[in-house]
């Protein structure tokens, strides 16, 4: 087991860990960013406060809810009424956002390196910003993606259009009934493709980005590679921060690093691989350029 040590900071810390970060991507043979929560957070992509009422306010008055991760959960009293609060959602987070700034300064960063990119997001936000789709592995779904809620056969489908009708023709908080997605195979309720429980359907696309990840982890295996950790918390941390560290640990060549808003842990059997930055993900990009 690792032993963790809690990062301390200071100014001269700051700059000392941002020009060490940058000479790595200039340096390293290849960049594995891993980019959970906290990056789209940092390009304005907040699931509470103004954003959440300014969009749900009366979700939030009927039923008490306070952001869009929990009313995600919500156990709506009707199909219309579920897919009505999740259309919004998906149209607000998935099709109608312009992507922040952050996304587009990383590629800048990143885009003439060998680089492949790991993410628990689900807002489609890395190709917005114009990263390359075969550099992309969503491990924990798609908005953007419908599945059968039985999960008999390992299809998704895309729902842009269907959720642009629930969005122009839902009236107090419900959708027409004839607009609630219903499985081609089965019969039964479409939801989400996300990785909620055990149905989570892993399709086609999903098999052919987990085999080009490790395709590109096994290329460049005891090369000088930079595991850039990009906003990542401890919601599930054994899809991009555990194994980061066990792959640092194991490649004397390769570099962790970690920024984060929050918190910053780093283990003590890599901490002299490893370049920790606690501040938000969008002033450390920018600041790069100084």
């Amino acid at each position: 087991m690792y032993l963790k040590t809690k990062i301390g900071k200071s100014t001269s810390d700051y700059w000392d860990s941002i020009q060490k970060l940058k000479d790595e991507i200039e340096q390293a043979d290849a960049i594995v960013i891993g980019a959970g929560v906290g990056l789209s957070a940092s390009a304005g992509l907040e699931y509470s406060g103004k954003r959440f009422y300014d969009n749900f306010a009366d979700f939030a008055k009927k039923y008490g809810l306070q952001d869009m991760y929990s009313a995600g959960f919500y156990p709506f009293e009707t199909l219309e009424e579920y897919w009505a609060y999740w259309s919004r959602h998906i149209w607000l987070n998935r099709y109608q956002p312009s992507v922040g700034q952050p996304y587009k300064d990383l590629l800048s960063l990143v885009k003439n390196k060998d680089y492949f990119v790991l993410t628990t997001n689900v807002d489609h936000c890395f190709q917005k910003a114009g990263f390359d789709k075969h550099r992309l592995f969503y491990t924990q779904g798609d908005y953007g993606l419908w599945q059968c809620l039985k999960a008999c056969h390992p299809v998704t489908y895309d729902n842009e259009e269907q959720v642009k009708k629930m969005i122009s023709e839902q009236k107090d908080m419900k959708i027409p009934t004839e607009l609630i997605p219903h499985c081609p195979h089965c019969g039964s309720p479409m939801t989400m493709n996300l990785r909620i429980d055990g149905t989570f359907v892993q399709d086609e696309g999903w098999y052919t980005a987990s085999n080009r990840y490790y395709e590109f982890l096994k290329r460049h295996e005891n090369l000088h590679i930079l595991f850039l950790e990009l906003g990542v918390g401890y919601n599930t941390p054994v899809i991009i921060k555990y194994p980061f560290w066990n792959m640092t640990a194991n490649n004397k060549n390769a570099v962790y690093a970690c920024v984060n808003n929050q918190e910053l842990y780093c283990p003590e059997e890599i901490q002299k691989q490893s370049i920790c930055i606690q501040a938000d993900i969008g002033k450390v990009i920018h600041d790069f350029r100084v």
